[in-house]
C-alpha cells in the first residue's frame, strides 16, 4: 500500500519500522518540527524524523496540518491510507479523508478508556490491571472513531511507564502491520466505541509530580511507576545544606505503617498514609539514576528521616 506515516516520539518508531519491513511504500513521513533538546538546547529532529531520514524517506514537519498548503500537499500524495501514531496534532477532516481508504490511528489504551495524550501513564496511576493497543479509524473527535483491531497487555506490579511503553509499542507495531491488509481487503470490521466507560488521559503536568506521602501507599507506588522516567515523581530529602530534590523512579508497596513521609528503616522504606513504599531506584537532582543501595552509599537516610 502507498502510505503516509504521521508520528513523533519513540513510541511511534516501532510501528513505522513494521510498515517498512512489511513492504509498504511510505510516500512521506510527517512529524513535529525539530525542537530544542539536551544541555545545548540545539534543534534536533524527533525520533520518527531521524528514523525516516536515515532511510531516505521524505519527511515533512509542518507547524500545522490545517495550513491549506499542507492539506493540498497531503492530497497530492495520492495515498491508499494514512497511519497515525502519537503525531501530536489534531488532524482536520480534509486530511483524514484524503487517503483512498482513510486514516488509521494506533492508540495505547482500550478505548473508550483513556482517550487523549497520556494513556500509558494514566493507566498505571489508576491501577488498571490490563491495558492494550487498538487500531481505530480516525474521525474529527478526540480518539472517538470505531475500532478495527485490539491487542491486550497486562500491567504488572513492577511496570513503569517506560516498561509498559515498550511492550505497547511492540504490540501496536505488530497490530497495525497485521490489520492494514485486512483493511485493504475489506475484511476489517469496524466496531463503534461504547458510550459508557469514557475516561480522558490528560497530559501529565509537572505540578502533579510531587509525592504526597499522606496518600495511601498503593497510590504513591502507582504514581512513582506511572511517572517514571519522565517527568519523575519527586520528594525533598533533608541534608546539611538544605533540602535536595530526589526523583523516585521505581518502588514497591509494603504492608507496614508509620508516620507519613518518615523513613522506617535505613533502606528507603517510607511510610505513607496507610502502608509504605520501598524506593528501589532514585535520581538525585543533577545526577544520574541509581539503585537504592548505590544511592544510600553516598547519602545515608537513617530511620526517622522525614522526607518532604
Amino acid at each position: 500500500m502507498r502510505l503516509a506515516f504521521l508520528g513523533t516520539p519513540d513510541f511511534s518508531v516501532a510501528a513505522l519500522q513494521a510498515l517498512v519491513d512489511a513492504g509498504h511504500e511510505i510516500a512521506c513521513v510527517y512529524s513535529q518540527p525539530p525542537a530544542p533538546r539536551g544541555r545545548g538546547q540545539a534543534l534536533k529532529p524527533s525520533p520518527v524524523h531521524a528514523f525516516a531520514e536515515a532511510r531516505d524517506i521524505p519527511v515533512r514537519t509542518p507547524a500545522s496540518m490545517r495550513d491549506p498548503a499542507e492539506i493540498e500537499a497531503f492530497r497530492a500524495l495520492a495515498l491508499d491510507a494514512a497511519v497515525v501514531v502519537a503525531f501530536g496534532q489534531i488532524l482536520p477532516r480534509d486530511v483524514l479523508e484524503a487517503p483512498r481508504l482513510g486514516s488509521f490511528n494506533v492508540h495505547a489504551s482500550l478505548l473508550p478508556r483513556w482517550r487523549g495524550a497520556a494513556p500509558i501513564q494514566r493507566a498505571i496511576m489508576a491501577g488498571d490491571p490490563i491495558t492494550g493497543v487498538q487500531v481505530m479509524r480516525m474521525t474529527e473527535g478526540l480518539d472517538e472513531g470505531p475500532v478495527l483491531a485490539t491487542a491486550t497487555v497486562r500491567i504488572g506490579a513492577s511496570d513503569t511507564a517506560a516498561t509498559l511503553h515498550d511492550r505497547l509499542a511492540a504490540a501496536g507495531a505488530e497490530l497495525i502491520a497485521r490489520t492494514l491488509p485486512e483493511i485493504e481487503a475489506g475484511r476489517a470490521v469496524e466496531t463503534p466505541q461504547p458510550e459508557e466507560g469514557i475516561t480522558y488521559a490528560k497530559k501529565i503536568r509537572s505540578k502533579e509530580a510531587r509525592i504526597d506521602w499522606g496518600k495511601p501507599a498503593e497510590e504513591v507506588d502507582r504514581k512513582i511507576r506511572g511517572l517514571s522516567p519522565f517527568p519523575g515523581a519527586w520528594f525533598e530529602l533533608p541534608t546539611e545544606k538544605g533540602p535536595v530534590r530526589v526523583k523516585a523512579l521505581l518502588s514497591a508497596f509494603e504492608d507496614v505503617d508509620g508516620t507519613p513521609g518518615a523513613a522506617l528503616d535505613d533502606r528507603l522504606l517510607v511510610a505513607c498514609g496507610g502502608g509504605a513504599v520501598r524506593l528501589l531506584r532514585v535520581q538525585r537532582e543533577g545526577r544520574g539514576p541509581q539503585d537504592a543501595e548505590a544511592f544510600l552509599n553516598g547519602a545515608p537516610v537513617p530511620p526517622g528521616t522525614k522526607l518532604g
